[in-house]
């Protein structure tokens, strides 16, 4: 079956009016302005824009679930959620918990991973945690943060091979060598996350797999001195050395505007990954029921000035943004142009996890993964393996 999407801007390095042609699941052709060929079905895009669909790697939860859950509800309602903002590609988010919880969220994965193929692409877990130290715990529960472990983490990454995807860690704990080994063995992606490493710590990592930076400025080292020497920390790590991907929640809270520019500025799109960090209220409007992690044992919270924060204000911990809404940000707030902000959660975050042959472009042989969305970045259309899988009303 062909389907032709006539009358569109395509968003690929710039913007270019257009028509795509689908077939099989897959992109056929990429068209010229005006050019029409023979398809079985015809969608008139009316002038919105079409981009790769979105692709987040680090969310833990939205529309009411969080991940930790465990259950296909959470997992069925919380991805569905992301969907409608143009998510189509994801990676399920997990908090420090038990290992009983662990596992189950792991069974819950690889149950709803199959049973949404043809609708989202559920691509694997992030394990955000318990490898961090106690000082940077952030929302996180503090009675499961530890040193790596090989009996945790051997045991949750063969016990359904293939489900984690990626693991953000603390590269300064002890063990820390032999863990970055074994993921990168078990084809995991490390990332550096709720740290208080040096530059000498990030170098060491990063020769044991570490090749990211888990939400840029967010329970992060910076500078220190040692005996009145200045020393890098992983924050500046991020300017300076250019072989680390850097992720940026993207919610126009956790990195407001002026600094979201800074960041765009000194480090580029060809290195940056938007995310959204997103917690169970998000999509939902609800401000009164917020918690990270299980119902049973996560960690609450209250929502403020479009934000999750710490009870007592004193820092954020999880966003309510999603998709869409994050590259509007990058875009309408930040000032990014919108090609370069499609870039960086579309085109990059498909490098990271080896995908580019597939997802992350409008290009011809790649999946028929495609938003229409309009000049205020609403989603109109989102398309799936050439399926249409969301239509929103204009």
């Amino acid at each position: 079956m062909k389907t032709l999407i006539k009358n569109v801007r395509i968003v690929t390095d710039r913007l270019t009016d257009g028509s795509l042609l689908l077939e099989n699941g897959k992109i056929l052709a990429v068209l010229p302005v005006r050019t029409e060929e023979p398809a079985d079905e015809v969608i008139d895009g009316k002038g919105l824009f079409a981009s790769p669909g979105l692709i987040e790697l680090h969310t833990h939860g939205s529309g009411g679930h969080d991940y930790m859950d465990g259950t296909q509800e959470a997992y069925n309602g919380a991805a569905e959620m992301q969907l409608a903002h143009g998510v189509t590609t994801l990676l399920p988010t997990t908090t420090a918990a038990s290992t009983d919880e662990y596992l189950r969220t792991i069974d819950a994965f690889a149950t709803a991973r199959e049973a949404r193929k043809d609708r989202q692409c559920l691509y694997g877990l992030h394990l955000e945690g318990p490898f961090f130290p106690l000082q940077r715990a952030g929302g996180m529960d503090e009675r499961f943060l530890s040193d790596p472990n090989p009996a945790l983490y051997e045991k949750l990454i063969e016990y359904r091979p293939g489900a984690i995807a990626r693991w953000s860690s603390a590269p300064e704990l002890p063990g820390t060598e032999a863990f970055g080994d074994y993921c990168l063995a078990h084809n995991v992606f490390l990332s550096i996350a709720h740290t208080d490493a040096t530059i000498r710590e990030v170098k060491r990592a990063m020769e044991h797999g570490f090749t990211h930076i888990t939400h840029l400025y967010s329970d992060m080292s910076t500078i220190t001195r040692e005996s009145g020497f200045r020393i890098l920390g992983v924050l500046e790590c991020a300017y300076a050395l250019d072989d680390l991907w850097v992720e940026v929640i993207t919610d126009g809270c956790h990195l407001p505007p002026d600094l979201y520019r800074m960041i765009y500025k000194l480090i580029g799109p060809e290195r940056l990954q938007i995310c959204s960090d997103s917690i169970r209220p998000a999509g939902t409007g609800e401000t009164e029921n917020v918690i990270v992690g299980s119902l049973e044992s996560g960690v609450r919270g209250i929502i403020e000035d479009g934000v999750a924060k710490f009870p007592d204000r004193s820092a954020f911990y999880g966003a309510i943004a999603l998709g869409n809404d994050l590259v509007r940000v990058a875009h309408k707030k930040a000032g990014i142009p919108l090609p370069q902000a499609i870039r960086m959660m579309t085109e990059n975050p498909a490098k990271i996890l080896g995908i580019q042959d597939r997802k992350g472009r409008i290009a011809p042989g790649l999946d028929a993964d495609i938003l229409l969305f309009d000049e205020n970045i609403d989603i109109r259309r989102v398309i799936y393996g050439g399926k249409t899988v969301i239509a929103q009303e204009a």
